[in-house]
């Protein structure tokens, strides 16, 4: 499997029980982008414990789905005002896929609470 070089993550969270064709509507209605495009679009769901990345190879759409047992995905913060989605490096890719685990979520915003 061999992503293509742009990449770019969907700010809001989608229903991940769409598939190919909906998930490319996304793209080109919500996202402002060519689903066909040389570039893969990340969708994640609410929780963010489950997400979708979504490429044209160049004869069809593909899917990868991953969903993680204890951790979330970090959705990158550093997002424009009014953006729909934000482009991202293979590096901050990958780190996305390995997810972090809840409990240091959880002990990160008690900490941001109690500073508050």
């Amino acid at each position: 499997m061999r992503l293509p070089a742009t990449l770019y993550v969907a700010i809001a969270p989608v229903n991940l029980h769409l598939s190919f064709d909906r998930l490319a509507g996304i793209v080109r209605s919500e996202l402002g982008g060519d689903p066909r495009a040389e570039a893969a679009f990340v969708f994640h769901n609410r929780r963010a414990t489950h997400l979708k990345i979504l490429w044209f190879d160049g004869s069809g759409y593909c899917i990868f789905y991953k969903r993680l047992d204890r951790c979330a995905y970090r959705i990158p913060m550093a997002i424009p005002a009014g953006a729909t989605r934000v482009s991202v490096s293979r590096r901050e890719l990958e780190l996305l896929l390995q997810g972090i685990d809840r409990r240091v979520l959880h002990a990160a915003r008690r900490t941001v609470r109690a500073r508050s």
